[in-house]
């Protein structure tokens, strides 16, 4: 396991943090008390939760041109079928995760193909797991397309304490499976949209893993 490089700032900064402040506490104090024991338990509870949410785990991911693997880390909280009104404008199967601040944050891609639309969308920051969150939140939209019939779409969508989310491709990149696709900070969710042919391999609150649970399968 490593530091995701989204993190590198972010742990250094509360590394440094947790050193001059306990630095400082052992200083100005005669001796070491409730005080200073207190400051040392929260300010290394802190970095450690901070460490753990920019980790990278190393993992094979489950490669297959019919699977379509899990995104992200986390928990299934919609299995559904709906009309997806951006990209598609039809009817899809739509499969959403959420990333509790505990899990790993990165995403990847489910499927390999081109990426012919891109958008990146402006908002707010309510909880992950409201209904609007998918068309009110801060969210990036990416389609994913290996043929007419191997298609998935996938939305970022920040949460309440997700101030930024983060994604690699461009337009009409072509990507691999399993392949890092991006990051969000801090509690969030990642939507799938399916064709209504898919099988779906997965159940509601099911936990899943990222590159390596299938999600569902293309006919």
């Amino acid at each position: 396991m490593t530091i995701h490089r989204e993190g590198k700032y972010w742990v250094l900064g509360t590394l440094s943090a947790f050193v001059i402040i306990n630095a400082l506490v052992l200083t100005t104090r005669e001796q070491q008390d409730w005080l200073s024991l207190l400051v040392f338990t929260v300010t290394f509870i802190f970095l450690i939760l901070i460490v753990q949410f920019f980790r990278y785990p190393k993992r094979s991911a489950t490669r297959n041109e019919n699977y379509v693997i899990a995104p992200a880390d986390g928990k299934v909280v919609v299995i559904e079928q709906t009309t997806e009104t951006e990209y598609y404008k039809d009817k899809r199967i739509q499969v959403s995760i959420f990333m509790s601040p505990f899990n790993v944050h990165a995403n990847w891609y489910p499927i390999s193909g081109k990426i012919p639309y891109l958008r990146y969308h402006k908002g707010k920051y309510l909880v992950a797991w409201h209904p609007k969150a998918s068309t009110d939140n801060e969210r990036t939209t990416i389609v994913v397309e290996k043929d007419q019939n191997k298609t998935v779409l996938l939305r970022q969508i920040a949460g309440a304490l997700a101030k930024r989310i983060v994604y690699y491709p461009a337009e009409n990149d072509l990507v691999k499976q399993g392949a890092e696709m991006g990051f969000i900070k801090f509690g969030s969710r990642v939507d799938i949209f399916l064709p209504l042919t898919a099988k779906v391999n997965v159940q509601m609150n099911q936990k899943v893993t990222g590159k390596v649970t299938v999600i569902a399968e293309l006919q």
